[in-house]
């Protein structure tokens, strides 16, 4: 029994091409645990709908990928001077932030990235004069710029990727292509309208693979269920069962990403106030977890297991039975499955 990933293949599909649609020349990306698929599966995919670039995350993600997918193989990570070197064939494109890695990269096929109000990584504006010696020595495929996700401070994406485009032809620098990411389609074609001898290329995962949530649903397989009276000692930590009810032994422990949270940037009173509930709820052992069962969110009996988690239900509420399927509300960037079921 196990933690699976159900898959309703054609309108996962279908939302695909529907991305792929708004967004020509897309670059897709398949890095970490793949988006909670995996990366033969995304580069599978990748293949089918005909993309010549696949986007990964690492040095160690593209050797891994490259029998998977024939096409070139960007690297995101920037590189650096000094770092281990992994075997990689000649269509790995790297990405770049320094002048520095520039140099580094003799005959190597690079893109170039600019720092952006991200603030992560990239070239300056008072790097561009070093550069046209520096890419002279390099096989360049374009320049790349990774925007923000929120813009708090309400000013324009596409203002910001001109302004740099204005400065990249203000050095005289070759501006045949742009990479970009976090743009809107309707975004993406006001900087083709603009630019129209440059071509605009989306590096694309979440909105990608991610972007219809009823196209995939992880479920897990109870394995016992275990009937408690109130007060009765169990698990690890021998606590006592807050009242009668069932202790529901589930498939997805923290083996699987099961309890894993990433912190999230709040914004506004009520989220705040919803996470201090839940921090306050923690500090007694009341932790809700992903499962649900008769129409509610299940609270972990116990911190979950390696493989298992134990939930807890009331006795007012139907108990499940060995076999049956609760469905998990679980990040796919965090979650590894046992297997997968295509419907």
């Amino acid at each position: 029994m196990a933690l699976t990933l159900y898959v309703d293949t054609a309108r996962w599909r279908a939302h695909q091409k529907s991305v792929i649609d708004q967004f020509p020349g897309i670059v897709p990306v398949c890095k970490g645990n793949g988006y909670g698929f995996g990366h033969e599966r995304l580069a599978e995919e990748a293949a089918r709908f005909g993309a010549d670039v696949l986007a990964v995350g690492t040095t160690y993600e593209a050797a891994r990928i490259k029998d998977f997918f024939s096409g070139d193989l960007l690297v995101l990570t920037p590189f650096r001077r000094g770092e281990e070197p992994v075997p990689l064939p000649d269509r790995v494109i790297r990405s770049v932030s320094s002048v520095d890695g520039v140099h580094a990269l003799v005959g190597a096929r690079v893109v170039i990235e600019v720092m952006s109000s991200m603030k992560r990584h990239g070239i300056t504006e008072e790097d561009l004069p070093k550069l046209h010696a520096a890419i002279e020595d390099v096989r360049l495929e374009g320049f790349a710029i990774h925007l923000p996700l929120d813009r708090t401070d309400g000013s324009d994406a596409v203002e910001e990727v001109i302004a740099w485009m204005d400065r990249l032809r203000a050095a005289r620098l070759p501006l045949h292509t742009m990479f970009v990411s976090h743009l809107k389609a309707q975004e993406l074609v006001r900087l083709q309208q603009q630019f129209p001898q440059t071509r605009f290329r989306a590096r694309i995962g979440t909105r990608l693979w991610l972007g219809d949530h009823e196209a995939t649903e992880y479920r897990g397989a109870v394995l016992d269920v275990i009937r408690v009276s109130k007060g009765e000692r169990f698990g690890y930590r021998q606590q006592k069962a807050a009242s009668d009810g069932f202790l529901v032994v589930v498939a997805g422990g923290t083996s699987h990403g099961v309890g894993l949270e990433a912190p999230k940037a709040m914004h506004g009173v009520m989220p705040r106030a919803k996470g201090v509930a839940r921090a306050g709820l923690a500090t007694v052992n009341r932790n809700l977890s992903p499962f649900v069962w008769a129409g509610k969110q299940r609270w972990f009996a116990e911190p979950p297991h390696m493989q298992v988690s134990i939930l807890f239900v009331p006795a007012d509420a139907p108990a499940p039975a060995v076999g049956d399927e609760l469905v998990a509300h679980l990040r796919h960037t965090t979650t590894q499955f046992d297997r997968t079921i295509d419907r």
